[in-house]
């Protein structure tokens, strides 16, 4: 996808993401470990979105600040009770966290976010700005999908249906870039066909080592999930915590 930028994802999925995903991970787990590292200490979220995750955690008495691309994803979370209230820089987290050197305890990027960076130089680039961004001793957060070496290479599949709608997902997988480019298709009784693009670039555990580590940062922990359950060969997951 030639012409995709930051913001297409959350432009394109604001207005049904709290419907779709609302469920999508497990949020009781992730505040209750967050809240753990963050402490009395600021947390940045990248790709705050609708406060999925930011508005949980304020509510059990973390200060957050985020970061997201999509003005229509920010422009939702507004609509939310607090949501007003939390600060957001609008824009591109591979130029500009919006946060100043050393003043976040934690850094996060929850359940896939960070690999909607499309690039490994603008994942590079962010994992620098989180490592500048932390305290000493602060904690870089990415929980992430493991990748599968040979996945398809590209399909076609329901990922909901009723008897007036169904949505299809379509893929296509660049093993030489390490990309997935995607379009949810929208199919509804009377209305006209939607679009909903989506790309990734996905990362295996060591390579977001070697990038976390060229950082200056040191890994202190993975494990499967957000409960602690330990990472091994077979997990589909992880969430992994780098210190500075």
């Amino acid at each position: 996808m030639d012409d995709y930028q930051p913001e297409t994802y959350g432009d394109h999925f604001a207005d049904v993401y709290d419907t779709w995903y609302r469920d999508i991970s497990d949020v009781e787990g992730t505040v209750a470990r967050l809240c753990e590292l963050a402490g009395d200490g600021l947390l940045l979220e990248l790709g705050i979105g609708s406060g999925r995750i930011a508005l949980p955690l304020i509510d059990a008495g973390v200060r957050v600040t985020g970061v997201d691309a999509s003005s229509s994803m920010v422009a939702a979370l507004r609509t939310k009770p607090g949501g007003d209230e939390v600060p957001v820089t609008v824009g591109d987290m591979a130029e500009d966290l919006g946060v100043e050197d050393g003043s976040c305890r934690v850094v996060v990027a929850a359940f896939n976010t960070f690999f909607n960076l499309t690039t490994e130089e603008a994942q590079t680039r962010v994992i620098e700005g989180a490592a500048r961004a932390l305290q000493p001793g602060g904690a870089l957060v990415l929980e992430c999908f493991v990748p599968v070496p040979d996945a398809p290479l590209s399909g076609v599949s329901p990922t909901r249906m009723s008897t007036g709608q169904v949505v299809l997902m379509a893929t296509r997988r660049d093993p030489v870039d390490q990309t997935v480019s995607g379009q949810v298709i929208e199919l509804a009784d009377g209305e006209p066909v939607r679009l909903r693009p989506w790309m990734i670039r996905y990362a295996t555990p060591d390579q977001l080592d070697a990038m976390a580590t060229r950082a200056g940062l040191t890994l202190e922990s993975r494990s499967a999930d957000w409960l602690g359950t330990p990472f091994d060969t077979t997990s589909g997951a992880h969430v992994s915590t780098w210190r500075a």
